[in-house]
């Protein structure tokens, strides 16, 4: 049997195939499409200390190779995520990470030490990378020193496995990746979205009422893979791969540059079960040429 199981830190998971905070919703909304414990895990929509209602509409436009989307975070806050998320969540035999959010550092610390009296959790993603909120996640990840500081901060609440999700919004995504290496998050992952906009012709007004917004897809992937490259050079914690995969062929560029795995965002709202397709295409791959994922990671040929 193919093995496709690899390490984050301290968390075993199956396969390597995670999705991405808030494109799978809390998993309930695609239990119907296949089975959810065949992931290698499912990362949580992202929870804040207090509900959001988000950013008003029209706040999703497509673009030719993607979408633009300034969702702003909306959900019910951490006390509603236990009330009302978490007892469908807790049923998964797959492991649960939950994504955070805060409009201040201090709300991590909160957010995060509240959800530490709830047992099943496997692990925390750290949103420092969101450019919809203007009070929080691009300005957590635009500087080394906020970076360190915020993610130790939570380290110290927590000894469940910590990931750091990073924009490529900066001029040095492998810096901002260092300062939380050695602020003791075991893992990251990028890239979040690309800062885009779109502008309708005939109204001559942003399509997005926010005017900016976060760019996702395959239009991003050839960044995405450059960026996890970088970060796989520079880090000595995994990094976990995100932008514009949509197929097994997509996912095992990035497995191949060093990813130790890889998250499905976009994908899933073209086909629900996409993150169950690039499983299979792994496991395929993985037979066919007598190897394992873990194997696999960081097998780059360079000329």
């Amino acid at each position: 049997m193919t093995d496709l199981s690899v390490h984050i830190g301290g968390l075993r998971l199956a396969n390597p195939v995670l999705t991405a905070s808030g494109t799978f919703g809390y998993g309930e909304e695609f239990k119907e499409f296949f089975d959810l414990n065949r992931l290698g895990g499912l990362i949580t929509k992202t929870v804040t200390l207090e509900y959001r209602p988000g950013n008003p509409p029209p706040r999703i436009v497509e673009t030719a190779a993607g979408m633009l989307n300034s969702i702003g975070l909306p959900n019910l806050g951490v006390d509603g995520f236990i009330r009302e998320k978490w007892p469908f969540l807790q049923t998964l035999t797959t492991p649960v990470i939950v994504n955070v959010a805060g409009k201040i550092g201090d709300d991590f610390v909160r957010v995060v030490e509240r959800l530490e009296s709830v047992s099943g959790i496997s692990a925390y993603e750290l949103n420092f990378s969101c450019p919809n909120v203007k009070e929080g996640g691009l300005s957590f990840s635009a500087n080394a020193a906020t970076a360190h500081q915020v993610a130790l901060a939570v380290r110290r609440v927590t000894a469940r496995p910590l990931i750091v999700k990073l924009t490529p919004n900066v001029t040095s995504i492998s810096e901002i990746g260092l300062a939380v290496q050695e602020a003791g998050a075991d893992a990251v992952s990028a890239i979040n979205t690309l800062v885009g906009m779109s502008v309708d012709i005939h109204t001559r007004r942003p399509r997005l009422a926010s005017v900016t917004g976060g760019l996702s897809g395959p239009a991003i992937k050839p960044v995405a893979l450059a960026k996890v490259y970088e970060l796989v050079r520079s880090l000595r914690i995994p990094v976990i791969a995100i932008g514009g995969i949509f197929t097994a062929e997509d996912a095992l560029e990035f497995l191949i540059v060093g990813a130790r795995a890889v998250q499905i965002g976009t994908a899933s709202f073209v086909h629900p079960d996409a993150a169950l397709q690039v499983i299979q295409g792994l496991e395929k791959y993985c037979a066919e040429h007598n190897t394992s994922a873990a194997d696999l990671c960081g097998t780059l040929a360079l000329r």
